[in-house]
């Protein structure tokens, strides 16, 4: 009987569907919150360089997290294939982090240091030449078009009110560190860096 009231009162039943939803929520973010390894970084994580702050901008811009996630699940398949399954430090500075959902392409969590430098550059400038079945589209624009640096620091204060530990020589230096790289320099260097602090940790 009680049950009929809340399915034929719509009014009802959204509050007590908000009420659940609230408590599981509740029931899964809160512990996060209070987990010491889900609130501080990895061992040798550092917050990214100005660099690499502008690299993982054009990242995102371009829509790489479309076909490449960022997170190892902790599955056998996955870390045989992608290395160490991704932990919670790895993106208490990712503001937003980079998860993704979709793999057209592979999971880009390990992928610093795997390949050179110029093997990235070749492959984002055409993939083909470097992977002949590779659907990934080509991005020659990146090698022609340089970084504006002038809003760098800004984004690196932005970041610092959020958490990410920057000193004030840090962002002194941003504009001087980006001013002349193209788009392709510093998505380079942020791919190169993504995954390498838990390089040598064990499975």
């Amino acid at each position: 009987m009680k049950h009929d009231l809340v399915e034929k009162n719509i009014g009802l039943m959204g509050i007590l569907i908000a009420v659940v939803v609230s408590f599981g929520g509740l029931a899964e973010i809160v512990p996060l919150m209070l987990s010491r390894t889900a609130a501080e970084p990895v061992e040798g994580m550092q917050p990214y360089t100005a660099v690499q702050v502008e690299g993982r901008d054009i990242y995102i811009r371009e829509g790489c997290y479309n076909c490449h996630s960022q997170m190892i699940r902790p599955f056998r398949a996955e870390t045989e294939r992608y290395g160490h399954y991704s932990v919670a430090g790895e993106t208490v500075w990712d503001h937003p982090f980079q998860f993704g959902s979709k793999r057209t392409g592979p999971d880009l969590a390990r992928v610093g240091g795997r390949y050179s430098d110029e093997w990235h550059r070749v492959h984002l400038t055409n993939p083909r030449d470097v992977v002949p079945e590779s659907n990934m589209p080509s991005y020659p624009w990146l090698a022609k078009n340089l970084v504006d640096a002038s809003h760098t620091a800004t984004k690196m204060e932005g970041l610092r009110i959020v958490g990410v530990p920057y000193s004030d020589a840090d962002i002194a230096g941003a504009e001087a560190a980006v001013n002349g790289k193209t788009e392709l320099d510093v998505l380079i260097a942020y791919l190169q860096y993504l995954g390498t602090p838990m390089q040598n940790r064990r499975q």
